[in-house]
């Protein structure tokens, strides 16, 4: 199985919210690269997020993001 460029980007992107808070969010500006923006739709398409350029984590996206961070923090030791 590959991982492609996108699915990284998505990782990447799930790895920037902050689990301990509900109350913060991401935003994806229009000057970010194509890559990001991308991905931030993307991410709002399944339902992970609550807005196309990023905004907050829905449930499945809390776990989602939850499941990202530990496989990171796991493979950086």
């Amino acid at each position: 199985m590959s991982i492609s460029n996108e699915l990284l980007e998505e990782i990447r992107l799930l790895a920037m919210f902050n689990l301990d808070t509900t109350q913060q969010g991401i935003k994806i500006h229009s000057n970010a690269s194509q890559e990001s923006i991308q991905a931030a739709q993307s991410l709002f398409d399944k339902g992970i997020t609550s807005l196309p350029d990023g905004g907050y984590l829905t449930d499945m996206g809390h776990e989602a993001a939850e499941h990202a961070q530990m496989l990171l923090s796991l493979l950086k030791q």
